[in-house]
């Protein structure tokens, strides 16, 4: 089974890979849970969004990546909202 510190790895590289584009930097890890049948790991991240009036950050958006814990496969990326 895939221990805590390579699915974090793993969604890092998933949500690098998928925003490559659009020049995100400072991600960060906020969460880590496995599910209570240890199938899968549920890890958020999160990152630093523009205002509209350009470069100040106001905010951070957040992304939780379900992962199976027996193949590594990212199973689904969601925001996750923040109160």
């Amino acid at each position: 089974m895939m221990d805590v510190k390579q699915a974090a790895k793993l969604a890092s590289e998933y949500f690098s890979g998928l925003y490559a584009d659009q020049g995100v930097s400072n991600v960060q890890l906020e969460e880590v849970e496995l599910t209570e049948d240890g199938k899968y790991w549920l890890i958020t991240l999160s990152y630093p969004v523009q205002s509209e009036a350009g470069a100040i950050f106001l905010r951070r958006q957040y992304k939780i990546f379900k992962i199976d814990t027996e193949t590594g496969e990212v199973l689904s990326m969601k925001i996750r909202k923040v109160d």
